[in-house]
C-alpha cells in the first residue's frame, strides 16, 4: 500500500498545532506559527517527510473556525488535499472536554482523518466555496449588518426618549421628514414649545445616535447600489429572476439566500436542504421512546434563516393562501404560534430552491 502522510491541525490565530502521522503510525506533535515564513517551513518539513517515506499524498485537516480558509487555500495552491472540517459533527465526548489542549484536539482531528482515509468512514467535512463567492458573502453580509446597526440605533433612540418622558405625537409616523424635524428640535433645543426641552447631556446623547441614524442609512443606501450591480453579474442574475417572482421575497432576500448556500445543486433532496438550513426538529428517540422531537437544530446559516422569517411574515400578511395555512397549522396547539412560521420557512426555502435549480438547469 502506498504510504500517506496524514496531518491533524488544531488552528488558532497565532500558531498551528499538528500531529503527523505516516500512514497508521503513532502521531508525532509539531508545532509551528501561523504566519508566511512558519507556514512556509511547515510545508518543507511535510514534503521532506513524504520523500524519506516515499509518500505520494500528504493530507491535512483541521477545523473550520473564524479564520476562513486562508490556510485551505494555500495548502491546495502547494499541490496537498485538505480538508475542512464541521466543528458541530466531530465527537466530543465528556472525557475529552475535561482534558482539552490544543495537541489533544489536533489529535481528535487526526483520528478522524485516519479513520476515513485508512477505514473508510465518513468525512464531515464543510463545502468549500469559490474566492469569488466568499467576496459576493462578504458584500451581502455587510449589508445585512448595517440594517441591523441601524435598527439598533433607532431603537436606543426610542429608548432614550422613553427614559425621559418624551413621547411622539400621535399623529406623527416613525421616521418620516417630520419625525426627523421634531428629533432635531429635541437635540438642539433647550426649549420647546409647552415645556423645558432634555438636558445638555441628553441632547448631546442623542445628537450622536441621531448622526449615527444618518450615517447608517447613507451607507446602506450605498450598499444597494452595489448589490443592485451583484444582482446583474451573469451567476446571479438568471436565478435572482426566478426567486423575486415569489411573493415575499426581494433582491436582497435572494442574494442572502444565493451566497449563503453557493452551488444550489449540492443538495441532492429536500432532506438535506431542511437539514442545511436548520429548520428540522431534533430528535430524542432511544429503547421504546420513538418519534420524540424537539426544537429545530438551527444549524447553517442564521443569515438565511432570518431572511426566510421575514419573507413569510410578508406572505402571510398579504397572501391569503398562506396566511390559510398558517392559521390551520397554529390551530392545532395556539401556544405554539411559532411552529407555524417555521413550516411556511422550510416551505418557502424549498421553493426557493427548486426555482434556483430550475433556473441553472434553463
Amino acid at each position: 500500500m502506498t504510504q500517506v502522510i496524514l496531518v491533524g491541525c488544531d488552528l488558532h490565530d497565532d500558531s498551528l498545532v499538528l500531529q503527523v502521522s505516516v500512514g497508521a503510525e503513532a502521531p508525532v506533535l509539531k508545532k509551528f506559527g501561523n504566519n508566511r515564513v512558519a507556514r512556509s517551513n511547515m510545508l518543507r518539513e511535510l514534503r521532506a517527510l513524504a520523500q524519506r517515506h516515499s509518500a505520494e499524498r500528504i493530507v491535512f485537516a483541521y477545523e473550520a473556525s473564524g479564520l476562513g480558509f486562508t490556510l485551505y487555500d494555500e495548502l491546495r495552491q502547494a499541490g496537498l488535499e485538505c480538508h475542512v472540517l464541521a466543528p458541530s459533527k466531530l465527537p466530543n465526548s465528556a472525557h475529552h472536554r475535561k482534558r482539552k489542549s490544543d495537541p489533544q484536539d489536533a489529535l481528535r482531528v487526526l483520528q478522524v482523518l485516519k479513520a476515513h482515509e485508512l477505514a473508510g468512514t465518513d468525512l464531515p467535512a464543510v463545502w468549500i466555496p469559490s474566492v469569488q463567492l466568499r467576496d459576493d458573502r462578504e458584500l451581502v453580509r455587510a449589508r445585512l449588518e448595517i440594517a441591523d446597526k441601524l435598527t439598533r440605533a433607532k431603537t436606543q433612540i426610542q429608548s432614550l426618549l422613553k427614559r425621559n418622558g418624551i413621547t411622539r405625537p400621535q399623529e406623527m409616523s416613525s421616521w418620516t421628514l417630520w419625525h426627523w424635524e421634531w428629533l432635531n428640535e429635541l437635540a438642539y433645543c433647550e426649549e420647546l414649545w409647552g415645556g423645558p426641552g432634555l438636558a445638555a447631556g441628553t441632547r448631546r446623547a442623542l445628537l450622536k445616535l441621531l448622526r449615527e441614524v444618518g450615517w447608517f442609512e447613507r451607507e446602506r443606501e450605498r450598499l444597494d447600489l452595489s448589490l443592485e450591480r451583484l444582482a446583474l453579474q451573469p451567476r446571479y442574475a438568471t436565478q435572482i429572476r426566478a426567486l423575486v417572482e415569489v411573493r415575499g421575497v426581494g433582491r436582497l432576500t435572494a442574494l442572502v439566500f444565493l451566497t449563503e448556500l453557493g452551488d444550489v445543486r449540492r443538495f441532492k433532496n429536500r432532506g438535506q436542504l431542511g437539514s442545511y438550513l436548520g429548520l428540522v426538529p431534533t430528535c430524542f428517540e432511544s429503547g421504546k421512546s420513538n418519534d420524540r422531537k424537539g426544537h429545530i437544530t438551527r444549524g447553517g446559516s442564521a443569515r438565511v434563516r432570518k431572511v426566510l422569517c421575514q419573507a413569510v411574515w410578508s406572505q402571510i400578511r398579504w397572501d391569503e393562501e398562506l396566511r390559510a395555512v398558517y392559521q390551520r397549522i397554529c390551530a392545532k396547539n395556539p401556544k405554539k404560534n411559532k411552529i407555524g412560521v417555521v413550516a411556511l420557512m422550510r416551505r418557502l426555502g424549498i421553493r426557493l430552491w427548486h426555482r434556483a435549480c430550475e433556473a441553472l438547469a434553463a
